[in-house]
């Protein structure tokens, strides 16, 4: 799988200490130039269905166990890899002194309609909810957010925002302007 970005976050001094890593798989579902991502409250920005996978599972299982409880998606069908992000930020766990995230982006189908979500206690907790959305809608949201480093600003924000600015110059067609 390509490569996207390499990213340290700012607050990162170090990359030695200790690391815990972590992989997820995460899915990018297309209606045209509507997609479906995750609007958290808490953080006000829109981020992929998808998260970790566990120790004993592969990309693909967790992709689709991740997706069926976020979004209540079914019929999911892996079309094709798009990338990954090798990731270095702070962690909050006291043990730890950063997290080594590798995020693998999958474009994918789904069936005709969501079914009900299954979000653990933190997801509902930070206002977590399965949107469609216009892809330009939410790069613009989300760059502002980072924009004005609003203080609820989590740290995944920028890092969803380069891959849907990917998302919308190389997947989305482009508005075709009568002359």
């Amino acid at each position: 799988m390509k490569l996207i970005q390499n990213m340290i976050h700012q607050d990162v001094k170090s990359l030695e200490g200790t690391v815990y890593e972590r992989k997820a798989a995460r899915g990018i579902i297309m209606r045209g130039s509507e997609i479906l991502l995750l609007f958290t409250k808490r953080y006000n920005d829109y981020s992929f269905p998808g998260g970790g996978v566990e120790l004993d599972e592969d990309l693909l299982a967790g992709l689709h166990r991740e997706l069926a409880e976020e979004t209540g998606a079914t019929q999911v069908q892996v079309i094709r890899e798009l990338g990954y992000i090798d990731e270095y930020r702070p962690h909050y766990k006291p043990e730890y002194d950063l997290i080594h995230m590798l995020s693998y982006y999958y474009v994918c189908t789904i069936g005709e309609s969501l079914g009900e979500s299954q979000l653990e206690d933190y997801e509902i907790s930070n206002g977590m909810t399965a949107v469609w959305i216009d892809i330009h809608e939410a790069i613009r949201h989300n760059r502002q957010v980072i924009a004005n480093q609003e203080s609820s600003m989590g740290f995944s924000v920028e890092r969803e925002t380069i891959v849907l600015e990917l998302i919308a110059k190389e997947l989305v067609s482009p508005t075709v302007s009568s002359v």
